[in-house]
């Protein structure tokens, strides 16, 4: 909290402005704030402009600035409103150490007038500092004899603060001897006296160690301690007494002079010379005793001064006094008891009786390899001895009678691992400490023939240039074996194979001893490009062993042919001439020249080029194709005929080539050229990488269409069969308008064929509902009659083509919509038509249908304009049942099916077509034939 104060007047200030005003504008004025210690930066003071009458905007304007006596900038003015605040942290301690009320003074300056204000900042204390001893502790010594009552001044404790938060009270740990006491003459003088509560006894306790502990008054409280460290002064009141009355002490025989047998302890519960204590024998000693052990007087140890032997005496009886050096001596006592303990002081001795060595590599785990014996002259566990072995080694050791170990094999031996061991045998006894002797042996592995010979890899591959000399070294192969002597010897040879029926050994051969190989003859890449052979390498070991390596062979090839001219620039061919038209046009192809390379690689990539080349000629050829190209117009000043030699040469090292003579002769038209110098251009061209691209294109479309096909025609197939299988389920009916139709489905069969005429022309009618009455006329029959119940007439231009008389001998599938419909005249035949651009014929037209199945004839039927559709000719109700359709041997027959007893009754009725009754005379049947095949020999002239 900030409290302003102001000590000037309205009064003063207006005297001492009118005083002044003339020298310079000067007002004396003071201001009073508090503000707590270590204030961070920032931390607000006052409003200065509020409090000193100053306008805000006028801060900048008269250069408002705060100056310190000391100089440091404690407080600084935020010049934006006015407020003074903290500059730098202020400790209060430093900057007043000795003072209780910390002011800073300040002057406050500003221009224009020039005014001058004092203020006085109070830095208020915090309780920031604790109580402080001189020494972080006191030592005191008071003599046990000390009177109960008794003070002994100590030096308080001092607080940087000040006020309350100064020290005030002082606290003495909790104890039943001593208490504190402090007397207050003035706020800075007090005294603190220890007082003692009870009487001391330095045997019980000879040190106390007490807190002493000085509160201050600040919120919250501080404090700070001290260490009291009182020791109780002694008075010889107690004699020497040992930790035991008795004590017992083991001792090894044939101990050195010098050895410790135990240490005597006793204690005196004074101090100084009261508590001083010598050690001695006491006068019942023996001299025996005293011959073979000593004291040392002024620490107790008992040591050996004489031999100690178990077999002579086993235990000794010591009397042994502890006398302290006070003015009137006390004396302590007690018994020791030494037992003398017999000594492991002799070494196992180990002896290996057998040694069998070497030790094959392949002998099983049991092996017997060497027998060793132990022996110990100590007695009981002294005496029991145990052997062991190195760890992690193939062999173990094992007691198989008293005194007497065998050593074994106990795991797999491997001598290309390991070829010898070297294994350290200890003996050890049980004694206390153990004794043990180690014996080391080297046990050799010999080898068998267990590792066949191997090579870096199962298989490599090598090449050897052809035309090589034969006898030629062509490469080393080589193997190794991991055993020894014999056993690693190895051999190579070639396994047996043939190359063309040729045996292999033909081609090369190899030395068996260092595995080089030899070429037998001089290879040609242009007729073997790549053998294989196979390779063993066996060792000499018995059994011996082998393995096998497959050597690929390249032949590479170099640069041995010159490219050859195909056809027609063969080599048998001395000149070749090509006639070109004098009218050609720049970039006409003239010919090309093809040639190929036996060699391959960069040897057989050819380039072609003109040699001795005039420089006015019309013609050039690509380095890389070959092709002879018209590289500008020709004019009369060009020769008849142009000699050109072609240098054919390929990319090998060294260069290989050929020369090809082309004689080029100038007519005057293309139609001077024969047919096939005309087109000779067009066949190179054709034969070409783009060409051979659209070839493969062609046929991969072509396949995948034609598996689209064949499909499409299996699925339509079997939605046929389907359609069909449906068809046969349903029957023909009229519809309530007295018209022939078919199914929803629009198809139907019509077959003819030698067979009973039961199903031949099948009719079907739309799913339309009918009445009773159309139940009626159903079942009386399917033929249609006029409003006044008789039959129509057939239509005497009723017409049949003599295709339809040929297609209705042979069995017909007919797919589409044919339609026998009532119409104005009566029956219609409507048969389905294939569309076409192309005006209708004056007659009736038979074509075959599109899509007709395999093995079946299907006709449509078309009307041209000057032959409108024909009607059908009508029924009549005396209509014979089979009755014969003119110009064709056919009979058609109409017939309603009669339900049998195992069929349901059924309504469908049926007009089938068959062939004439066999009741026929042979005549008639002949002459129906003559007329068929006049009918068919129409036809065919027709179509044709």
């Amino acid at each position: 909290m900030l409290f302003p104060r102001n000590d000037c007047s309205v009064r003063s200030r207006l005297i001492m402005f009118f005083i002044l005003q003339t020298a310079w504008d000067v007002v004396l004025c003071q201001l009073h704030y508090m503000i707590p210690e270590e204030s961070k930066h920032g931390a607000f003071v006052g409003r200065i402009a509020q409090d000193l009458g100053l306008d805000i905007s006028d801060i900048n304007s008269r250069r408002l600035r705060i100056v310190s006596k000391d100089g440091k900038e404690y407080f600084q003015v935020n010049l934006q409103n006015g407020i003074l605040f903290v500059n730098n942290m202020i400790d209060r301690e430093e900057l007043c150490p000795k003072i209780n009320i910390c002011i800073v003074q300040l002057e406050v300056i500003v221009d224009k007038p020039v005014q001058i204000n004092h203020i006085d900042v109070e830095i208020e204390d915090v309780n920031d500092n604790y109580p402080v001893f001189p020494s972080n502790e006191f030592k005191l010594v008071i003599a046990e004899s000390r009177l109960p009552g008794s003070r002994f001044p100590l030096e308080g404790a001092s607080d940087a603060d000040v006020g309350t938060n100064s020290i005030t009270n002082y606290e003495l740990s909790s104890n039943d001897f001593f208490a504190i006491d402090v007397q207050t003459y003035s706020q800075k003088s007090k005294s603190i006296q220890l007082v003692l509560k009870k009487a001391l006894d330095r045997e019980q306790i000879s040190c106390h160690n007490l807190t002493l502990i000085a509160f201050d008054g600040g919120k919250p409280k501080l404090s700070g301690t001290t260490q009291l460290l009182i020791t109780v002064q002694d008075v010889n009141d107690n004699a020497p007494a040992f930790d035991q009355l008795f004590y017992r002490a083991n001792l090894l025989e044939n101990a050195v002079k010098g050895t410790f047998v135990i240490k005597l302890n006793a204690t005196d519960l004074d101090q100084g010379e009261n508590s001083d204590i010598f050690y001695g024998f006491s006068n019942v000693v023996s001299q025996e005793v005293t011959s073979i052990f000593s004291i040392e007087q002024h620490t107790g140890i008992i040591r050996v001064v004489g031999e100690v032997d178990f077999e002579q005496t086993n235990m000794y009886e010591i009397e042994v006094d502890a006398i302290d050096k006070g003015q009137y001596s006390m004396a302590g006592h007690c018994k020791v008891l030494v037992n003398i303990l017999d000594m492991n002081d002799n070494h196992p001795e180990l002896t290996v009786t057998s040694l069998n060595v070497p030790v094959s590599e392949d002998s099983s785990p049991g092996t017997v390899v060497a027998v060793i014996s132990v022996h110990d002259r100590d007695s009981g566990l002294n005496g029991k001895v145990n052997c062991h072995i190195s760890k992690h080694i193939p062999f173990t050791i094992k007691s198989t009678l008293r005194e007497y170990y065998s050593l074994t094999v106990d795991g797999p031996l491997d001598r290309e691992r390991k070829s010898a061991y070297d294994i350290e045998i200890t003996a050890t006894d049980e004694g206390s400490p153990a004794l043990s002797v180690t014996k080391a042996i080297q046990i050799e592995i010999s080898d068998v023939n267990d590792n066949p010979p191997t090579f870096l890899q199962t298989s490599e591959i090598i090449s050897i240039k052809e035309n090589n000399p034969p006898g030629s070294h062509v490469y080393t192969v080589s193997a190794s074996d991991s055993d020894i002597n014999q056993n690693s010897f190895i051999t190579y040879s070639l396994t047996e194979s043939t190359l063309d029926g040729i045996p292999i050994s033909s081609y090369i051969s190899i030395n068996p001893e260092n595995g080089k190989l030899f070429a037998l003859l001089s290879f040609d890449h242009e007729q073997v490009t790549y053998f294989q052979c196979l390779i063993k390498a066996t060792d000499a070991g018995l059994p011996p062993l082998s393995s096998n390596l497959t050597l690929n062979v390249f032949i590479q090839d170099i640069n041995d042919n010159a490219p050859t001219v195909l056809a027609p620039f063969s080599s048998s061919v001395s000149r070749v001439t090509e006639m070109v038209s004098r009218s050609a046009i720049e970039g006409q192809l003239v010919t090309k020249i093809k040639a190929i390379d036996a060699d391959s690689g960069y040897n057989a990539w050819i380039s072609y080029k003109f040699k001795d080349l005039a420089g006015n000629t019309p013609f050039a050829i690509g380095h890389q194709t070959g092709e002879i190209t018209v590289t500008r117009s020709l004019t009369e000043s060009d020769g008849d005929e142009h000699r050109i030699s072609i240098l054919l040469k390929d990319h090998g090292d060294p260069e290989m080539s050929a020369v090809v003579t082309l004689t080029i002769l100038l007519v005057e038209s293309v139609q001077d050229l024969p047919l096939e110098r005309k087109n000779h251009g067009r066949k190179y061209e054709d034969i070409s990488e783009s060409n051979i691209y659209l070839i493969m294109s062609i046929f991969l479309i072509s396949s995948i269409f034609l598996i689209t096909l064949i499909i499409y025609t299996v699925l339509k197939w079997h939605k046929y069969t389907q359609e069909v299988n449906e068809l046969r389920q349903n029957n023909i009916c009229s519809s309530i308008a007295g018209s022939w139709t078919y199914t929803q489905q629009r198809q139907y069969k019509v077959c003819l064929s030698g067979v009973t005429p039961k199903n031949d022309l099948i009719l079907f009618t739309p799913n339309y509902p009918q009445s009773s009455l159309q139940d009626e006329n159903w079942n009386r029959g399917c033929l249609n009659s006029d409003s006044a119940g008789k039959p129509k007439q057939p239509h005497p231009d009723w017409r049949y083509s003599a295709s339809l008389r040929a297609a209705m001998q042979s069995a017909v599938h007919v797919e589409g919509s044919a339609v026998l419909r009532q119409g104005p005249g009566g029956l219609e035949q409507q048969w389905p038509t294939v569309s076409s651009a192309t005006p209708e014929p004056d007659g009736g037209e038979v074509s075959p249908p599109v899509g007709a199945g395999v093995n079946c004839n299907s006709w449509t039927f078309k009307y041209g304009p000057g032959n409108p559709k024909q009607p059908v000719p009508q029924i009549p109700p005396d209509f014979p049942e089979n009755f014969i359709i003119p110009g064709s041997p056919a009979i058609i027959s109409i017939r309603q099916d009669q339900p049998s007893a195992q069929d349901p009754p059924k309504s469908n009725n049926f007009i089938t077509f068959g062939k004439k009754e066999e009741t026929k005379k042979k005549k008639k049947k002949k002459k129906g034939s003559k007329n068929q095949e006049k009918g068919n020999n129409a036809a065919d002239n027709s179509d044709q």
